[in-house]
């Protein structure tokens, strides 16, 4: 008779264990889906510039040469462009 309750005990235990297992899965993947869910990225600019180089020919000393970059923004918030600096 004593065996028979020893059985129950661990019987009850093991759903004790199982129940608790199972309820910190069951928290553990809801906050995991619902903080995930509601992370949205911050809106940010993307430079995209095709060509960032580029190789005059020879020119005369004291002639004006120009170049026009193209440059543009894939992101989605505003590009500003500051402190253009030549090389």
């Amino acid at each position: 008779m004593n065996r028979l309750f020893f059985i129950k005990d661990i019987i009850n235990m093991k759903l004790k264990h199982l129940s608790l297992s199972f309820t910190f899965v069951c928290i553990l993947s809801f906050n995991c889906v619902a903080f995930g869910a509601s992370k949205q990225a911050t809106p940010s600019p993307s430079v995209f510039v095709p060509e960032s180089r580029y190789k005059f020919s020879t020119v005369i000393d004291g002639t004006e040469v120009t170049h026009d970059f193209v440059i543009q923004n894939k992101g989605d918030a505003p590009l500003v462009i500051e402190k253009v600096k030549t090389g």
